[in-house]
């Protein structure tokens, strides 16, 4: 018989990550600032609106880096 012991660590880590996504989606609306730091560009015009968060998402990926690289570590 395989060890699936390996494959149940996977699936936590992954389950894990569903909800960590799901608590970042529902903190996402509560930060005032998220979403507009300087950098982000939004261009609107009559029935157009065009927003590129450039500054949030080089924020995000470095804090993900951070974490990912303290809890990986060997």
């Amino acid at each position: 018989m395989p060890d699936i012991s390996g494959l149940g660590k996977i699936l936590v880590i992954i389950g894990m990550v569903i909800v960590a996504i799901g608590v970042f989606f529902i903190l996402f609306n509560k930060i005032p600032w998220f979403g507009k730091l300087p950098g982000d560009i939004i261009v609107q015009k009559k029935n157009f609106t065009f927003y590129f968060p450039i500054t949030t998402s080089i924020i995000i990926s470095v804090i993900i880096t951070l974490l990912l690289w303290i809890f990986l570590r060997r």
